[in-house]
């Protein structure tokens, strides 16, 4: 059993049942479940071309939409990190001490053939134990 457990979460894909299921089984007696939305702020050339106010109300929207959606969860706390997703997913599990990191994968590319690339990425990098379900 897991004292602290992440779980990370795309707003565009909702928050699944099943990946909050296996969270609470491996979850100990007085655990926590941290649910986070890793938010990818634009970058490079694309980023000088938005104003620096529609980069803020994408974020606050995502935070508000991140809010909606773990609406009633029980036992589950959030947090929306701006970064890149795989590497901010691993950095807050490592800074937070979660134990374990439950999460779903999609429909992966031939590179990724067994995972997707986000659930791929997090499982060679994540110091911690990682649980990952796929989706049948």
């Amino acid at each position: 059993m897991y004292r602290k457990i992440l779980v990370p979460m795309a707003l565009d894909h909702g928050v699944s049942a099943h990946t909050l299921e296996v969270a609470r089984a491996l979850c100990a007696k007085g655990g926590e479940i941290i649910g986070i939305h890793v938010y990818e702020a634009p970058q490079g050339s694309v980023a000088a071309y938005l104003d620096e106010n529609i980069v803020k109300e994408a974020l606050a929207a995502a935070k508000l939409q991140l809010a909606k959606k773990t609406e009633g969860l029980e036992g589950v706390s959030t947090d929306l990190v701006v970064g890149h997703t795989y590497r901010t997913i691993v950095d807050y599990a490592a800074s937070h001490e979660v134990d374990c990191i439950v999460m779903g994968s999609h429909k992966p590319g031939l590179s990724d053939f067994f995972l997707g690339s986000t659930a791929a990425r997090v499982v060679r990098h994540a110091r911690c134990a990682v649980h990952v379900y796929r989706s049948s």
